[in-house]
């Protein structure tokens, strides 16, 4: 692997957990940052295409929903539909014809890339209000035992742990013993890389399962780790699938030796409102 590859995972992977423990506004503005990197890419990808977005009006959209995920969390789903109207409105008096391709495309960026996101700072936000000690709704433990760390802080880190292993696991048992071929989309993806992927997420789900005392822990510990596996190999897809129709092998060239933010960030997208709904539609069934 080449060391330009390493020591940009070291500081991204440094990053995360700052602003994952932090949480509050500081995680908000970086995860802002993060998703307004992303959504150029993203509309890079479909101008590739011939494609004419609404580029400005969805990225200030989608920054509104996630302050609004933030601040106001009982409104947070209100900002897609009544985004989606504004973008429509706007490419409808533009001075040349809006096509379908148009309005799709910016759709796509709104949810992909912006609402789909937005769980992120949601789930973050669970059980945070009432531990901040920091300005700007921050936290940082008065110690390390991370029994008395917010549940969001908690359900947060083991969902990365759980990416961290399934890309591990794929990557490295992929290239060992990886010999059938998983789909068209990505052909240096394999059956054994996705299967090995999937067991890693799930090993880390039932430790951290465990570890936050979760009743029928090994039944809800494997449930999560295999929501949280495929997910994030659905999302790895995804990104591929855009990049093939868009004739290019990476979505940027912002990291060096990963490509750009999407190429990093694919494997998140549509993991944290499974995770999210997860965790809160089952809490009567939890120890939260």
């Amino acid at each position: 692997m080449p060391l330009s590859r390493i020591i940009s995972a070291i500081i991204a992977i440094a990053l995360a957990l700052g602003l994952i423990i932090t949480g509050g506004w500081y995680f908000t503005i970086g995860f802002g940052v993060i998703v307004f990197l992303g959504q150029l890419e993203i509309f890079r990808l479909v101008r590739a295409k011939g494609i004419v977005p609404a580029v400005k009006t969805t990225l200030v959209v989608s920054q509104l929903m996630l302050i609004v995920a933030h601040g106001y969390p009982a409104l947070a789903d209100a900002i897609l539909p009544l985004g989606g109207t504004f973008i429509c409105f706007y490419l409808l008096f533009q001075p040349k014809f809006a096509t379908i391709a148009d309005v799709a495309a910016s759709i796509l960026g709104l949810f992909y890339g912006g609402y789909l996101p937005s769980y992120w700072i949601r789930l973050r936000d669970l059980g945070s209000p009432a531990v901040s000690a920091l300005p700007w709704g921050g936290y940082w433990p008065a110690d390390w035992h991370w029994v008395d760390w917010p549940l969001g802080l908690k359900i947060t880190l083991l969902t990365f742990a759980c990416i961290w292993a399934a890309d591990i696991g794929a990557y490295v048992m992929g290239r060992w013993i990886g010999r059938t071929p998983l789909s068209n989309i990505s052909p240096k993806k394999t059956v054994e890389g996705a299967i090995f992927g999937l067991l890693a997420s799930i090993i880390v789900a039932l430790l951290g399962a465990y570890g936050l005392g979760w009743p029928s822990w090994p039944l809800m510990g494997a449930a999560l780790g295999g929501l949280i596996g495929i997910s994030s190999l659905l999302g790895d897809l995804t990104e591929s699938l855009m990049k093939r129709d868009a004739g290019v092998k990476d979505s940027g060239a912002l990291i060096p030796g990963h490509g750009g933010i999407l190429d990093r960030t694919d494997s998140y997208v549509f993991t944290a409102p499974l995770v999210y709904y997860f965790v809160t539609a089952l809490s009567p069934f939890l120890v939260l």
